[in-house]
């Protein structure tokens, strides 16, 4: 963590919504999903709101020894958006608690306000956060 890391950060970032981020797209191997509108699904929204957070950051950190993992996510989905519009994500690290990141997000669509509210990350060390993984994986074995 440097120093820079400090609440008041702002970060915005902009994506151009193709088919392959629609709902039908989120689990294709679910037919319920296939059935759906061809819009941006909100799982892929908050993988969005989360990269923004990630790009916000990722200059105050010691990237990439040191990483951040979603922790807690609280966002309306509020509008419907086409393949084909660009949504943009207005992020705001508001608190800094330790290694707990608090961000505000919001995003449009050019044309209306798709999603508000609050996302947490946690910065991690990525070499021993892997060394965890790695034992919970032969953990599951037995």
């Amino acid at each position: 963590m440097k120093d820079t890391l400090k609440p008041g950060i702002r970060y915005e970032h902009r994506f151009l919504v193709p088919s392959s981020k629609t709902v039908p797209a989120l689990y294709p191997e679910a037919e319920e999903f296939l059935a759906m509108p061809e819009v941006f699904a909100t799982g892929f929204l908050v993988g969005f709101l989360e990269w923004a957070c990630i790009k916000c950051i990722n200059p105050h950190i010691d990237w990439p020894a040191e990483q951040t993992v979603g922790t807690h996510i609280n966002v309306s989905h509020q509008a419907a958006t086409p393949p084909g519009l660009e949504v943009t994500a207005l992020v705001e690290l508001v608190e800094v608690d330790g290694r707990k990141l608090v961000f505000q997000v919001e995003a449009h669509d050019g044309v209306e306000v798709i999603s508000k509210g609050r996302h947490e990350r946690f910065i991690i060390n990525r070499e021993k956060f892997e060394a965890k993984i790695g034992e919970k994986m032969r953990r599951s074995d037995t």
